[in-house]
């Protein structure tokens, strides 16, 4: 699970965890990667669990691809790893629960992919973005291609890949990219405040939020509705529903148990 590589901590129904190659502006190994597949696993099973929290040590959130071991690695080696990284981001996409991306320094690459992976990303004021991919020659990868033409646009996605110029955090709330921009101090401390008001909500409402808005981008409108009846037929009968509509008639706090 949590290794060198990866720093787990949970606290008052919030995971965090925080990616820990610091000397290399925390850019991807496997073992990083299947500790975070295996995190995410264990807060898929953990009821207590209700939001996780994807941040990076030291000076940024991560660099993505490992630059320095790029060159050396032959095509299997590259079909393998990126196999790895699809399988971890299909996990965060698919886990009914709320993530929560805390970015500092640098995304970069498959760095920014994994932050827009999660639900919510937020930023420090001086934080930038970067899709660096073809500097190195290379495409996007980690579902760049999939979530930069539906985030941002086809024009915007085009010019940032081909470009490969980092973008200020500010442009990139500007363009849909990231929920919250806040000054670096500040950071760390309203995260934790999102996540907590996240892990205290109706969390089994929002994994079906989540799932549906999810298949939005690829389903049409009929599927969608359909989707929508089924599940809130299903979601009338559960107790942060009774719970919700109690608090609102009696002029109080709901008190959701994410069930």
């Amino acid at each position: 699970m949590a290794n060198e590589h990866l720093l787990m901590d949970i606290d008052d129904r919030v995971m965090v965890l925080t990616l820990n190659r610091p000397e290399v502006l925390n850019a991807f190994s496997k073992e990083m990667l299947l500790g975070l597949q295996e995190a995410l696993q264990k807060a898929e099973q953990d009821e207590n669990i209700r939001c996780i929290v994807i941040r990076g040590a030291g000076r940024s959130f991560s660099a993505g691809g490992d630059v320095k071991q790029m060159g050396q690695a032959s095509a299997k080696e590259y079909y393998d790893h990126i196999g790895i990284l699809n399988g971890l981001i299909e996990q965060m996409t698919s886990l009914e629960k709320p993530l929560l991306a805390v970015v500092h320094g640098y995304a970069a690459g498959a760095g920014v992919c994994l932050a827009m992976a999660c639900d919510m990303i937020m930023a420090a004021a001086e934080s930038r973005f970067a899709l660096s991919f073809a500097q190195v020659g290379l495409i996007s990868d980690g579902g760049g291609l999939f979530f930069l033409p539906r985030t941002l646009g086809l024009y915007r996605a085009k010019e940032l890949l081909f470009t490969a110029e980092p973008i200020s955090a500010a442009k990139a709330e500007a363009w849909g990219m990231v929920n919250h921009v806040v000054p670096l101090e500040q950071l760390e401390s309203e995260a934790i405040a999102l996540a907590r008001k996240l892990a205290n909500g109706p969390t089994a409402v929002y994994g079906k939020i989540k799932r549906i808005a999810n298949r939005a981008l690829l389903g049409d409108l009929a599927d969608i509705l359909e989707m929508e009846r089924a599940t809130q037929a299903l979601m009338v009968t559960s107790y942060d529903h009774q719970e919700g509509v109690s608090a609102f008639r009696e002029k109080r706090k709901p008190h959701f148990k994410g069930q």
